[in-house]
């Protein structure tokens, strides 16, 4: 099969398309033929030795969609359309730029019935998957609720937005750019804020008594000024890094956190997990939403699998407003 392999870190020319095997499955695995993929920063991340030392060659890539090979255990029918979201992906074992991988079973969800495109269906998987975590886990979420999204204008903080306004809550959404506020409120925000660094008094002034959770994309560089917006007994899930590096120096826990105000990171790792089994996430409801036209899609455009290279150049530009996607 072909697959896109990391031997040296570097930027987008790294990525190297070759023949490669494909791995049988174990018992407690799933083939997949790889019909389409979105496109993350973990794997620029991966590619530019940003995750430890390339010692072997790697296959990037985090989520798939497409349809069944082989499922040793039958859990799985031959030819049915499937997803698939991190498990070890690009990690412990090939990555999802490939023409075929196989993952956990439990890391599998089906979509039966999807009359979604490709396309499409490749937008969903990581971002809603982790917005599923971070909103309904972490935060638990609930109809009448406000909800501010700090990053609205990444892939998942995109997502998140959708996700929220289709569970019935209000949403604040933040940008750097006034230019992208409109791109927002075609998501589903309510309130676009202008991030400037600091958020917290506009965000009062639209939710006086705190809002009751807020989802934070960008990470350590803005979560003290997030954490002002929240109402006593409120939360906030951190599920991003676009602002730097995941420290927060000196954090003063009477002066920094809100009183009962709860702090946590949600990773995307806890996916499948006993934690976290996929068969109860909300997938199959989203794409139905999404084909239904009840929420917006996500992705913001389509390349061909030999244009993987482009694609990460205009992700790395963070001048794409939603997901990429790659078609097989």
């Amino acid at each position: 099969m072909k697959a896109y392999v990391i031997e040296q870190p570097g930027d987008a020319q790294a990525l190297q398309l070759q023949d490669i095997p494909s791995p049988e499955p174990k018992q407690d695995e799933v083939q997949i033929r790889v019909r389409a993929f979105g496109l993350n920063r973990a794997e620029t991340y991966l590619r530019a030795g940003k995750m430890g030392e390339i010692t072997a060659p790697r296959v990037p890539g985090i989520e798939a969609v497409g349809e069944v090979i082989h499922d040793p255990a039958g859990v799985f029918r031959t030819g049915q359309r499937v997803a698939t979201a991190m498990g070890g992906l690009q990690f412990g074992r090939n990555g999802s730029y490939a023409e075929q991988v196989t993952v956990l079973r439990d890391n599998v969800v089906s979509l039966d019935g999807s009359t979604l495109s490709w396309e499409e269906l490749a937008a969903l998987p990581e971002a809603y998957l982790t917005i599923w975590g971070a909103l309904d886990k972490s935060l638990a979420i609930q109809p009448g609720q406000t909800l501010l999204v700090r990053g609205g204008t990444s892939s998942v903080g995109m997502a998140a937005i959708a996700y929220a306004k289709a569970r019935g809550l209000t949403v604040i959404a933040t940008t750097r750019s006034a230019a992208n506020s409109q791109r927002l409120r075609d998501m589903g925000a309510d309130q676009v804020v202008i991030d400037s660094g600091e958020i917290a008094q506009r965000v009062r002034e639209l939710a006086p008594a705190g809002v009751d959770a807020a989802l934070e994309v960008v990470g350590a560089a803005t979560l003290r000024d997030t954490l002002k917006t929240v109402r006593p007994f409120g939360a906030v899930s951190v599920i991003g890094l676009l602002g730097g590096a995941p420290v927060l120096e000196q954090l003063h826990l009477m002066q920094d956190l809100p009183g009962a105000v709860r702090l946590n990171f949600f990773p995307s790792g806890l996916l499948g997990t006993a934690a976290m089994p996929l068969k109860d996430s909300p997938l199959a409801w989203i794409a139905e939403q999404v084909a239904a036209k009840r929420m917006p899609s996500i992705r913001a455009r389509t390349f061909a699998f030999d244009e993987v290279r482009q694609a990460h150049r205009l992700m790395e530009s963070d001048r794409a407003l939603g997901k990429l996607v790659v078609v097989l």
